[in-house]
């Protein structure tokens, strides 16, 4: 949620049309789990290509495989990337506050990408580990703390700034192209927060009837899009209300869990 909220505040309908699409994919996909055959009666689409191949045949399969590992080392390296980041502003946090804001706190992130790619492995080796339900909990209450953390903060600087550092012209840039960038970067950060249709049907073949799969599917699909929305929507505006140059938004980095 920290790259959503630095990019311009032009991009807030945006992040409301990818939920609205998101959300339209992802009923799309929990239909698609049971189909009718003739030869075996139904067919149970476990994950996201085996449900390609159910519909449009083995050779789509092969093309949309390709782009869902794609996907998945491209999330890869956004994790990676983002947990060295937020690892280096802890560093350059305490450091600040150990020396002052005029120290020459300056991290390198390849150690904390090393860091992180070694606990991932260790991890992987742990059976079942994908089972613990203890991990979704955990993740669920990092990820609440840490945003109810930044509303907050954003809440309470704009009170006491006084007035909102924002307005309708969006960030400030040099040249067009800045602009332009930024609003690409922001783009780019709001896809990037719903792409778990991937998975969809991975985590729909977990759950256990009754309730029907799908029934229970699309009620946490539905609710999970609302809430991320809501809370990317405030953490934005709050953000951008803070501040308005994203180059002094950061300011809830060494709060960060990935």
């Amino acid at each position: 949620m920290v790259e959503v909220e630095e990019r311009d505040e032009h991009t807030s309908p945006l992040l409301t049309d990818y939920a609205s699409s998101s959300a339209d994919s992802h009923n799309n996909s929990i239909k698609r789990t049971d189909i009718p055959d003739p030869e075996v009666g139904h067919i149970r689409n476990r994950s996201y290509a085996e449900a390609v191949r159910s519909y449009l045949g083995k050779k789509s399969m092969w093309v949309a495989g390709t782009f869902i590992q794609e996907s998945y080392f491209g999330y890869g390296i956004a994790y990676t990337i983002t947990s060295a980041i937020s690892m280096r502003a802890i560093l350059k946090s305490n450091c600040y506050h150990k020396e002052g804001h005029d120290a020459p706190c300056e991290y390198g992130e390849s150690l904390f990408m090393l860091l992180f790619g070694f606990v991932q492995v260790l991890f992987s080796q742990i059976p079942d580990f994908h089972n613990m339900e203890l991990l979704s909990i955990v993740a669920a209450i990092m990820s609440f703390a840490y945003t109810f953390t930044g509303l907050a903060l954003g809440f309470a600087k704009v009170v006491e700034n006084g007035e909102i550092k924002g307005d309708i012209t969006g960030v400030s840039t040099a040249t067009t192209v800045q602009k332009v960038w930024l609003s690409s970067q922001a783009i780019g950060d709001i896809a990037f927060a719903f792409t778990y249709n991937v998975i969809l049907l991975d985590i729909q073949d977990t759950l256990k009837a009754p309730p029907p799969e799908n029934k229970t599917m699309k009620k946490a699909s539905a609710t999970s899009i609302l809430i991320t929305t809501f809370f990317f929507l405030c953490c934005g505006c709050f953000g951008y209300a803070c501040f308005r140059q994203p180059g002094t938004w950061k300011f809830i980095d060494g709060l960060w869990i990935l």
